[in-house]
């Protein structure tokens, strides 16, 4: 589908605030800032010594290349033992937003992992709960058993979401695939097996496992295995950024539900569900959107008989200001998919929760009625565990009433990038933080990182999106840090278009 014609991408607009939430008290204090002097290195980006390796880090690094296939990662990009050009970071220890490589150098966590980590790494709480559930039960089936941590994260779960019955999985695209699943086999279960199609937005993201690329929009993680893939459809986003003079990022919502409207007025007869990441397609760039847009796919699926799946993965427990995102719009869906901060980044976990209805439509004599979907370590107790204390940390710490003043605190402290005249669409919501970067260089987004690490943080931008979203235990002088370390390897990146000779073989990874 096209755009409607006055809903262009405008050139440059002022800063964009979509938040209306998000500071942090520190449990546990992280480690001081490095002592070393980060902003005047200006390393050679393409060879090994972006990042300067003693004879430990070497040996690590060495070894990972000969032994690991790192992942969403052209390998070639990181050379060889005997010729590397990217090095990789070996990572021996962390504490709180801080990183540590085997020679001791610390880097600022900006990105959280991939998006994982809350409370900081190493969180006491977090590391005695798992201590503590060692000592009583590591693992057990959780077909034709039970056990403590998974029933009362299944509670809490509930409690938080207003959903039931939590389904396990290990990761976000495990959630995806069978949020899925039991939509399809609910509509086959209520005898309309012809509801067995998806649907999606534009630049959606929602994992790299078959059926959850098949409802992706995200051609680096799409192209390559369409011919594996079932493709569900896409609509239009209601990206607000298309915002533009007297065009409200409200009015962009009002148009792309429009033009799902038209599409679900052909297609609801086969369409089994909508999947879509409330507030924030992350892997598109941070691509923010008025929440009336959730409030009108509600009542969409709801005139349709169409399931409401929703995406919380990255933006879930908190990151936008709200603990999951689609409460900004008031609305309940059908499905939840949850992970990453889930276990505040210590274990892979995934949950999906549902109704009442649909769980009971499962519910028969016949097994090929129930739904058929496992894996070895589905519910694991020692996951469950971790989940549980991150949870006891949002009711014991007030979190999310803090991170209003860490975020606005953070905005400040970014105002300078924001106010570069390379950097468009500047953008928030709670603890996540985006800026659009005009620039010649195809590369950008390795180079930046490069530079970004030479100045002891990790950022990695998505394209010529530059983003930041640290967890929420960070102090302001790391907040500081975090954002003189991203102007500067922002100055250095652009410094690179009159001479450098570009590379267009691509990024390290896609995010």
């Amino acid at each position: 589908m096209h755009r409607t014609s006055g809903l262009t991408p405008p050139r440059i607009r002022p800063p964009l605030d979509l938040s209306h939430q998000c500071d942090l008290s520190h449990e546990p204090k992280p480690p001081t800032r490095p002592e070393h002097d980060t902003y005047n290195r200006r390393p050679d980006l393409e060879s090994a010594s972006a990042t300067p390796m003693n004879d430990l880090n070497a040996e690590w690094r060495n070894r990972s290349l000969k032994a690991v296939w790192h992942p969403c990662t052209q390998m070639k990009l990181h050379g060889t033992a005997e010729q590397p050009r990217h090095a990789l970071i070996p990572i021996v220890r962390a504490q709180g937003v801080w990183l540590e490589d085997a020679q001791g150098q610390k880097f600022l966590d900006g990105i959280s992992s991939w998006w994982v980590n809350l409370f900081g790494h190493n969180h006491p709480h977090i590391r005695q709960a798992l201590v503590d559930q060692l000592d009583r039960l590591d693992h057990v089936m959780l077909a034709g058993f039970t056990h403590p941590p998974v029933v009362e994260l299944s509670e809490r779960l509930a409690a938080l979401t207003g959903l039931g019955h939590a389904f396990y999985g290990s990761d976000g695209a495990s959630a995806t695939e069978i949020a899925l699943k039991m939509s399809a086999h609910f509509w086959r279960n209520a005898g309309r097996a012809e509801k067995c199609k998806f649907l999606g937005l534009q630049g959606g993201y929602h994992g790299e496992t078959v059926g959850a690329l098949a409802v992706t929009d995200i051609p680096l993680f799409r192209t390559a295995y369409a011919p594996l893939l079932r493709l569900g459809a896409t609509v239009p986003s209601p990206d607000a950024r298309r915002a533009e003079g007297s065009i409200t990022p409200a009015m962009v919502a009002e148009e792309a539900a429009a033009q799902l409207e038209a599409w679900l007025d052909e297609h609801h007869p086969c369409t089994a569900a909508i999947i879509l990441e409330p507030m924030v397609q992350c892997a598109s760039g941070m691509v923010m959107y008025h929440p009336l847009y959730l409030q009108r796919v509600r009542d969409l699926c709801t005139r349709f008989e169409v399931h409401l799946v929703l995406d919380e993965i990255a933006v879930g427990f908190g990151r936008t200001g709200t603990m999951f995102a689609h409460q900004q719009a008031g609305i309940h869906p059908d499905f939840i998919c949850l992970s990453k901060g889930l276990t505040g980044g210590t274990l892979p976990l995934s949950a999906v929760l549902t109704t009442d209805g649909i769980y009971e439509a499962f519910y028969d004599d016949d097994v090929a009625r129930g739904f058929l979907h496992s894996h070895s370590y589905t519910g694991n107790p020692l996951a469950c565990r971790a989940a549980l204390a991150t949870l006891d940390l949002f009711e014991q710490t007030g979190i999310l009433e803090k991170n209003v003043q860490t975020s606005k605190r953070l905005w400040t402290q970014f105002a300078p990038l924001s106010n570069h005249p390379r950097a468009h669409h500047a953008r928030k919501l709670g603890m996540i933080f985006a800026w659009d970067i005009e620039t010649s260089l195809p590369d950008f987004a390795k180079r930046y990182a490069a530079q970004a690490l030479a100045r002891g943080v990790i950022l990695r931008p998505i394209g010529h999106t530059v983003y930041a979203m640290p967890p929420y235990v960070i102090s302001d002088s790391e907040g500081k840090f975090l954002a003189e370390a991203a102007f500067a390897a922002l100055e250095a990146t652009l410094a690179q278009e009159s001479h450098a000779q570009t590379s267009r073989v691509g990024t390290i990874d896609g995010v």
